[in-house]
Protein backbone atom coordinates (compact mmCIF):
# COMPACT_ATOMS: atom_id res chain seq x y z
CA UNK A 1 0.00 0.00 0.00
CA UNK A 2 3.00 2.47 0.91
CA UNK A 3 4.48 2.15 -3.35
CA UNK A 4 0.33 2.92 -4.25
CA UNK A 5 0.42 5.88 -1.91
CA UNK A 6 4.05 7.32 -3.23
CA UNK A 7 2.85 7.14 -6.84
CA UNK A 8 -0.23 8.45 -6.25
CA UNK A 9 1.45 11.63 -5.07
CA UNK A 10 3.90 11.88 -7.45
CA UNK A 11 1.05 11.70 -10.17
CA UNK A 12 -1.28 14.26 -11.84
CA UNK A 13 -4.40 14.56 -9.11
CA UNK A 14 -7.04 12.49 -10.50
CA UNK A 15 -10.55 12.39 -9.03
CA UNK A 16 -11.24 9.67 -6.10
CA UNK A 17 -13.76 7.26 -7.02
CA UNK A 18 -17.08 7.72 -6.27
CA UNK A 19 -18.73 6.04 -2.88
CA UNK A 20 -22.13 4.09 -3.84
CA UNK A 21 -25.22 6.42 -4.58
CA UNK A 22 -27.49 5.33 -1.41
CA UNK A 23 -30.53 6.55 -4.03
CA UNK A 24 -29.30 3.98 -6.36
CA UNK A 25 -30.00 0.92 -4.34
CA UNK A 26 -28.79 -2.03 -7.25
CA UNK A 27 -25.28 -0.19 -7.38
CA UNK A 28 -24.82 -0.67 -3.71
CA UNK A 29 -26.16 -4.04 -3.17
CA UNK A 30 -23.64 -5.07 -5.75
CA UNK A 31 -20.75 -3.43 -4.25
CA UNK A 32 -21.94 -4.48 -0.72
CA UNK A 33 -21.52 -8.33 -2.53
CA UNK A 34 -18.23 -9.51 0.06
CA UNK A 35 -17.82 -6.66 2.37
CA UNK A 36 -17.32 -7.17 6.05
CA UNK A 37 -18.75 -4.11 8.06
CA UNK A 38 -17.23 -3.66 11.43
CA UNK A 39 -19.94 -2.33 13.41
CA UNK A 40 -18.37 -0.90 16.71
CA UNK A 41 -22.12 -1.04 19.13
CA UNK A 42 -22.14 -1.22 22.79
CA UNK A 43 -21.52 -4.66 23.96
CA UNK A 44 -22.96 -4.73 27.50
CA UNK A 45 -25.96 -6.56 26.89
CA UNK A 46 -26.46 -10.32 25.87
CA UNK A 47 -29.83 -9.48 24.31
CA UNK A 48 -28.54 -6.64 22.43
CA UNK A 49 -25.25 -8.20 20.94
CA UNK A 50 -27.37 -11.54 20.41
CA UNK A 51 -29.70 -9.04 18.31
CA UNK A 52 -26.68 -7.75 16.47
CA UNK A 53 -25.68 -11.22 15.49
CA UNK A 54 -28.76 -11.82 13.88
CA UNK A 55 -28.65 -9.06 11.69
CA UNK A 56 -25.14 -9.93 11.11
CA UNK A 57 -27.04 -13.72 9.96
CA UNK A 58 -29.58 -11.70 7.77
CA UNK A 59 -27.63 -9.83 6.01
CA UNK A 60 -25.09 -12.18 5.02
CA UNK A 61 -27.57 -14.60 3.92
CA UNK A 62 -29.39 -11.93 1.83
CA UNK A 63 -26.71 -10.07 0.98
CA UNK A 64 -23.57 -11.79 1.06
CA UNK A 65 -22.49 -8.91 3.91
CA UNK A 66 -20.10 -10.34 6.77
CA UNK A 67 -21.15 -8.11 10.30
CA UNK A 68 -18.49 -8.17 13.14
CA UNK A 69 -19.82 -6.64 16.11
CA UNK A 70 -17.00 -4.34 17.56
CA UNK A 71 -17.92 -4.46 21.30
CA UNK A 72 -17.70 -1.26 23.22
CA UNK A 73 -17.77 0.08 26.82
CA UNK A 74 -17.72 3.80 25.65
CA UNK A 75 -19.24 5.10 22.18
CA UNK A 76 -16.10 7.92 22.70
CA UNK A 77 -13.52 5.38 22.19
CA UNK A 78 -14.76 4.89 18.52
CA UNK A 79 -14.83 8.45 17.99
CA UNK A 80 -11.60 8.85 18.81
CA UNK A 81 -10.35 6.06 16.80
CA UNK A 82 -11.60 7.66 13.60
CA UNK A 83 -10.13 11.30 14.58
CA UNK A 84 -6.92 9.51 15.34
CA UNK A 85 -7.15 7.74 11.71
CA UNK A 86 -8.21 11.34 10.13
CA UNK A 87 -5.04 13.02 11.67
CA UNK A 88 -2.92 10.21 10.13
CA UNK A 89 -4.22 10.50 6.75
CA UNK A 90 -5.88 7.62 6.64
CA UNK A 91 -8.91 8.24 4.76
CA UNK A 92 -9.91 4.91 3.06
CA UNK A 93 -11.03 1.73 4.55
CA UNK A 94 -10.44 2.58 8.26
CA UNK A 95 -10.65 0.33 11.12
CA UNK A 96 -14.64 1.31 11.52
CA UNK A 97 -17.57 0.93 9.10
CA UNK A 98 -20.29 1.86 11.52
CA UNK A 99 -21.09 3.19 14.99
CA UNK A 100 -24.52 3.17 17.38
CA UNK A 101 -24.08 6.42 18.15
CA UNK A 102 -26.28 9.33 20.07
CA UNK A 103 -25.57 13.16 20.94
CA UNK A 104 -22.28 14.50 22.06
CA UNK A 105 -20.48 11.64 19.80
CA UNK A 106 -22.80 12.38 16.78
CA UNK A 107 -22.19 16.07 17.30
CA UNK A 108 -18.08 15.74 17.91
CA UNK A 109 -18.05 13.72 14.69
CA UNK A 110 -20.55 15.46 12.53
CA UNK A 111 -18.49 18.77 13.50
CA UNK A 112 -15.18 17.48 12.45
CA UNK A 113 -15.96 16.05 9.24
CA UNK A 114 -15.91 12.22 10.44
CA UNK A 115 -19.04 11.18 9.17
CA UNK A 116 -20.38 10.02 5.28
CA UNK A 117 -23.34 11.08 3.98
CA UNK A 118 -26.04 12.29 3.39
CA UNK A 119 -27.35 8.90 2.89
CA UNK A 120 -30.48 7.76 5.46
CA UNK A 121 -33.11 9.63 4.20
CA UNK A 122 -32.31 7.89 0.54
CA UNK A 123 -32.53 4.32 1.76
CA UNK A 124 -35.05 2.36 0.59
CA UNK A 125 -36.50 1.35 4.01
CA UNK A 126 -36.47 5.04 5.16
CA UNK A 127 -40.25 5.26 3.27
CA UNK A 128 -41.35 3.04 6.23
CA UNK A 129 -39.97 5.61 9.34
CA UNK A 130 -42.24 7.98 11.29
CA UNK A 131 -40.89 11.22 10.44
CA UNK A 132 -43.52 13.03 11.80
CA UNK A 133 -44.42 11.44 14.89
CA UNK A 134 -40.51 10.36 16.40
CA UNK A 135 -37.38 12.23 16.69
CA UNK A 136 -35.80 10.82 14.09
CA UNK A 137 -34.43 13.64 12.12
CA UNK A 138 -32.87 15.24 15.33
CA UNK A 139 -30.23 13.72 17.74
CA UNK A 140 -30.33 15.89 21.08
CA UNK A 141 -31.36 19.24 19.30
CA UNK A 142 -29.18 18.67 16.50
CA UNK A 143 -30.22 17.96 12.74
CA UNK A 144 -29.18 14.70 11.54
CA UNK A 145 -29.41 16.21 8.01
CA UNK A 146 -29.17 12.24 6.70
CA UNK A 147 -25.95 11.74 8.28
CA UNK A 148 -26.90 9.07 10.51
CA UNK A 149 -30.38 6.82 10.24
CA UNK A 150 -32.49 5.58 13.16
CA UNK A 151 -32.93 2.08 14.08
CA UNK A 152 -35.17 2.14 17.81
CA UNK A 153 -36.77 4.28 19.59
CA UNK A 154 -36.10 4.66 23.41
CA UNK A 155 -37.41 6.84 26.56
CA UNK A 156 -36.87 6.70 29.83
CA UNK A 157 -38.68 4.78 32.41
CA UNK A 158 -38.22 3.74 36.02
CA UNK A 159 -38.28 -0.14 36.38
CA UNK A 160 -39.53 -0.76 40.14
CA UNK A 161 -40.12 -4.14 42.20
CA UNK A 162 -43.43 -3.92 43.38
CA UNK A 163 -42.76 -6.09 45.91
CA UNK A 164 -41.30 -3.63 47.54
CA UNK A 165 -42.02 -0.48 45.82
CA UNK A 166 -45.67 -1.04 45.60
CA UNK A 167 -46.43 2.13 43.90
CA UNK A 168 -45.22 4.77 41.10
CA UNK A 169 -43.17 7.39 41.79
CA UNK A 170 -44.75 10.78 40.28
CA UNK A 171 -41.53 13.08 40.09
CA UNK A 172 -37.51 13.38 41.02
CA UNK A 173 -38.52 14.88 44.56
CA UNK A 174 -40.70 11.95 45.39
CA UNK A 175 -37.96 9.72 44.56
CA UNK A 176 -35.51 11.65 46.85
CA UNK A 177 -38.47 11.32 49.74
CA UNK A 178 -38.88 7.90 48.99
CA UNK A 179 -34.75 7.29 48.73
CA UNK A 180 -34.73 9.26 52.12
CA UNK A 181 -37.43 6.40 53.78
CA UNK A 182 -35.42 3.66 52.75
CA UNK A 183 -31.73 4.12 52.29
CA UNK A 184 -29.65 1.78 50.23
CA UNK A 185 -32.69 0.78 47.93
CA UNK A 186 -31.88 3.08 44.85
CA UNK A 187 -29.02 3.36 42.88
CA UNK A 188 -27.75 4.32 39.12
CA UNK A 189 -25.34 3.70 36.36
CA UNK A 190 -21.80 5.17 37.19
CA UNK A 191 -21.33 8.32 34.97
CA UNK A 192 -19.85 8.25 32.05
CA UNK A 193 -22.36 5.49 30.88
CA UNK A 194 -25.02 6.50 29.16
CA UNK A 195 -27.68 5.24 31.76
CA UNK A 196 -25.40 6.84 34.33
CA UNK A 197 -25.85 10.75 32.52
CA UNK A 198 -29.51 9.84 31.37
CA UNK A 199 -30.41 10.08 35.24
CA UNK A 200 -28.84 13.06 35.62
CA UNK A 201 -30.16 15.20 32.35
CA UNK A 202 -33.76 13.22 33.57
CA UNK A 203 -32.99 14.83 36.75
CA UNK A 204 -32.77 18.74 35.98
CA UNK A 205 -35.37 18.58 33.09
CA UNK A 206 -37.99 17.49 36.10
CA UNK A 207 -36.31 19.84 38.70
CA UNK A 208 -36.46 22.74 36.07
CA UNK A 209 -39.69 25.12 35.78
CA UNK A 210 -38.59 25.51 32.04
CA UNK A 211 -36.55 22.83 30.86
CA UNK A 212 -36.89 24.33 27.48
CA UNK A 213 -33.88 26.44 28.66
CA UNK A 214 -31.47 23.02 27.76
CA UNK A 215 -32.43 23.72 24.55
CA UNK A 216 -30.01 25.92 23.69
CA UNK A 217 -25.91 24.95 24.28
CA UNK A 218 -25.03 25.79 27.62
CA UNK A 219 -22.67 28.71 28.22
CA UNK A 220 -20.15 29.91 30.82
CA UNK A 221 -23.04 32.75 31.57
CA UNK A 222 -26.30 30.32 32.09
CA UNK A 223 -24.94 26.79 33.05
CA UNK A 224 -24.17 27.54 36.90
CA UNK A 225 -27.68 29.02 37.20
CA UNK A 226 -29.40 26.29 35.42
CA UNK A 227 -27.77 23.42 36.94
CA UNK A 228 -27.98 24.87 40.48
CA UNK A 229 -30.97 22.68 40.96
CA UNK A 230 -29.65 19.70 39.96
CA UNK A 231 -26.35 20.19 42.70
CA UNK A 232 -28.43 20.43 44.91
CA UNK A 233 -30.88 17.88 44.48
CA UNK A 234 -27.82 15.37 44.84
CA UNK A 235 -26.08 16.45 47.49
CA UNK A 236 -29.06 15.26 49.52
CA UNK A 237 -29.90 12.00 47.13
CA UNK A 238 -26.17 10.57 47.05
CA UNK A 239 -26.37 9.68 50.92
CA UNK A 240 -29.26 7.82 50.48
CA UNK A 241 -28.18 5.48 47.56
CA UNK A 242 -26.77 1.92 47.70
CA UNK A 243 -23.68 2.13 49.76
CA UNK A 244 -24.10 5.58 50.73
CA UNK A 245 -23.54 6.77 46.82
CA UNK A 246 -19.91 5.75 47.65
CA UNK A 247 -19.51 2.98 45.06
CA UNK A 248 -22.11 2.69 42.02
CA UNK A 249 -22.93 -0.34 39.35
CA UNK A 250 -20.51 0.33 36.07
CA UNK A 251 -23.98 -0.48 33.56
CA UNK A 252 -27.46 -0.74 33.32
CA UNK A 253 -27.12 -4.25 33.33
CA UNK A 254 -25.60 -4.59 36.39
CA UNK A 255 -28.24 -2.32 37.86
CA UNK A 256 -30.64 -4.63 37.39
CA UNK A 257 -28.27 -7.21 38.85
CA UNK A 258 -28.72 -5.29 41.86
CA UNK A 259 -32.88 -5.72 41.68
CA UNK A 260 -32.46 -9.62 40.95
CA UNK A 261 -30.57 -10.18 44.09
CA UNK A 262 -32.64 -8.29 46.28
CA UNK A 263 -30.38 -5.28 46.64
CA UNK A 264 -32.11 -1.97 45.38
CA UNK A 265 -35.95 -1.54 44.31
CA UNK A 266 -35.66 1.18 41.73
CA UNK A 267 -33.71 1.55 38.41
CA UNK A 268 -33.38 3.73 35.64
CA UNK A 269 -34.07 2.45 32.26
CA UNK A 270 -33.91 3.67 28.63
CA UNK A 271 -35.95 0.89 27.09
CA UNK A 272 -39.82 0.95 27.84
CA UNK A 273 -39.77 -3.03 27.37
CA UNK A 274 -36.46 -3.82 29.16
CA UNK A 275 -38.13 -4.69 32.03
CA UNK A 276 -40.29 -7.37 30.17
CA UNK A 277 -37.66 -8.80 28.37
CA UNK A 278 -35.67 -9.33 31.94
CA UNK A 279 -38.47 -10.91 33.39
CA UNK A 280 -38.90 -13.42 30.34
CA UNK A 281 -35.17 -14.06 30.65
CA UNK A 282 -35.54 -15.00 33.97
CA UNK A 283 -33.10 -12.01 34.75
CA UNK A 284 -36.06 -10.06 36.98
CA UNK A 285 -38.35 -11.43 39.08
CA UNK A 286 -42.28 -11.21 37.79
CA UNK A 287 -43.21 -8.36 40.47
CA UNK A 288 -41.34 -5.99 38.30
CA UNK A 289 -42.81 -3.04 36.86
CA UNK A 290 -42.09 0.22 34.67
CA UNK A 291 -43.44 4.03 35.57
CA UNK A 292 -42.68 7.46 33.86
CA UNK A 293 -43.09 10.63 35.87
CA UNK A 294 -46.12 12.36 35.81
CA UNK A 295 -44.31 15.34 33.61
CA UNK A 296 -42.87 12.74 31.29
CA UNK A 297 -39.61 11.68 30.50
CA UNK A 298 -36.98 12.04 28.43
CA UNK A 299 -36.67 10.35 24.99
CA UNK A 300 -35.11 9.96 21.41
CA UNK A 301 -33.92 7.50 19.25
CA UNK A 302 -31.31 5.16 18.59
CA UNK A 303 -29.15 6.09 15.67
CA UNK A 304 -26.12 4.34 13.06
CA UNK A 305 -23.57 6.20 11.34
CA UNK A 306 -20.74 5.80 8.86
CA UNK A 307 -17.34 7.22 9.34
CA UNK A 308 -15.74 9.00 6.33
CA UNK A 309 -13.37 6.83 5.91
CA UNK A 310 -14.97 3.64 5.77
CA UNK A 311 -13.78 1.25 3.42
CA UNK A 312 -17.54 -0.68 3.27
CA UNK A 313 -20.00 2.24 2.68
CA UNK A 314 -22.43 -0.15 0.79
CA UNK A 315 -22.11 -3.06 3.00
CA UNK A 316 -22.87 -0.76 6.24
CA UNK A 317 -25.91 1.21 4.02
CA UNK A 318 -27.15 -2.42 3.85
CA UNK A 319 -27.13 -3.27 7.52
CA UNK A 320 -28.76 0.38 8.19
CA UNK A 321 -31.20 -0.49 5.85
CA UNK A 322 -32.13 -4.20 7.08
CA UNK A 323 -32.16 -2.27 10.82
CA UNK A 324 -35.03 -0.14 9.63
CA UNK A 325 -37.33 -2.63 7.88
CA UNK A 326 -40.57 -4.02 9.43
CA UNK A 327 -38.73 -7.85 9.75
CA UNK A 328 -35.80 -5.84 12.07
CA UNK A 329 -38.08 -3.71 14.18
CA UNK A 330 -40.50 -6.21 14.56
CA UNK A 331 -37.72 -8.44 16.04
CA UNK A 332 -36.47 -5.40 18.01
CA UNK A 333 -39.38 -4.87 20.03
CA UNK A 334 -40.46 -8.28 20.76
CA UNK A 335 -40.11 -8.12 24.45
CA UNK A 336 -38.78 -11.68 24.30
CA UNK A 337 -35.94 -10.24 22.76
CA UNK A 338 -35.28 -6.52 23.04
CA UNK A 339 -38.52 -4.51 23.49
CA UNK A 340 -37.07 -1.71 21.99
CA UNK A 341 -39.84 1.14 20.33
CA UNK A 342 -39.85 0.89 16.96
CA UNK A 343 -39.18 3.93 14.19
CA UNK A 344 -41.86 2.77 12.08
CA UNK A 345 -44.86 4.48 11.18
CA UNK A 346 -47.38 1.84 10.92
CA UNK A 347 -50.01 3.73 8.85
CA UNK A 348 -46.70 2.69 6.26
CA UNK A 349 -46.87 -0.31 6.37
CA UNK A 350 -48.26 -3.07 4.49
CA UNK A 351 -51.25 -4.92 5.96
CA UNK A 352 -48.91 -8.20 6.56
CA UNK A 353 -46.20 -6.06 8.16
CA UNK A 354 -48.59 -4.12 10.45
CA UNK A 355 -50.18 -7.50 11.50
CA UNK A 356 -47.00 -8.56 12.79
CA UNK A 357 -46.85 -5.33 15.27
CA UNK A 358 -51.10 -5.50 16.11
CA UNK A 359 -49.94 -8.70 17.23
CA UNK A 360 -47.31 -9.00 19.36
CA UNK A 361 -47.71 -9.06 23.12
CA UNK A 362 -45.81 -6.21 24.60
CA UNK A 363 -45.61 -7.75 27.87
CA UNK A 364 -46.56 -7.25 31.39
CA UNK A 365 -44.09 -4.48 32.66
CA UNK A 366 -44.45 -2.63 29.61
CA UNK A 367 -46.06 0.72 29.57
CA UNK A 368 -48.47 0.81 26.25
CA UNK A 369 -47.66 4.26 24.23
CA UNK A 370 -50.58 6.18 25.98
CA UNK A 371 -49.22 5.38 29.36
CA UNK A 372 -45.70 6.41 28.30
CA UNK A 373 -47.44 9.68 28.29
CA UNK A 374 -45.46 12.78 27.45
CA UNK A 375 -41.85 12.34 26.03
CA UNK A 376 -39.44 15.13 27.05
CA UNK A 377 -36.54 16.51 24.44
CA UNK A 378 -33.36 15.69 25.12
CA UNK A 379 -30.91 18.89 26.45
CA UNK A 380 -28.72 19.70 23.89
CA UNK A 381 -25.11 17.63 23.93
CA UNK A 382 -23.01 20.53 25.79
CA UNK A 383 -25.12 20.20 28.90
CA UNK A 384 -23.86 16.59 29.41
CA UNK A 385 -20.91 16.87 28.77
CA UNK A 386 -20.31 19.65 31.66
CA UNK A 387 -22.51 17.59 33.48
CA UNK A 388 -20.86 14.71 33.51
CA UNK A 389 -17.51 16.39 33.88
CA UNK A 390 -19.31 18.14 37.18
CA UNK A 391 -20.68 15.21 38.69
CA UNK A 392 -17.18 13.20 38.34
CA UNK A 393 -15.81 15.89 40.12
CA UNK A 394 -18.33 16.08 43.02
CA UNK A 395 -19.65 13.06 43.36
CA UNK A 396 -16.87 10.46 41.20
CA UNK A 397 -15.51 7.33 42.90
CA UNK A 398 -13.08 4.81 41.16
CA UNK A 399 -14.15 1.03 41.34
Amino acid sequence: MKHLALLAALAAPLPALADADPANWDAVVAEAQGQTVYWNAWGGSTTTNDFIAWVGDRVAAEYGVTLEHVKLTDTADAVTRVLSEKEAGEDDDGAIDMIWINGTNFAAMKAAGLLYGPYAEQLPNWAYVDVEGKTVQTDFTLPTEGYESPWAMAQVVFIHDTADLAEPLGDMHAILEWSTANPGRFTYPQPPDFLGTTFLKQALVDLLDDPSVLQAAATDDTYAEVTAPLWAYLDTLTPTLWRQGRAYPATGPAQLQLIADGEVDLAISFSPGEATAAIANYQLPDTVRTFVLDGGTIGNASFVAIPYNSGSKAGAMIVANFLMSPEAQLRAQNPEILGYGTVLDMDALSAEDRAGFDALELGIATLSPAELGTVQDEPHPSWMTRIADDWATRYGVVQ
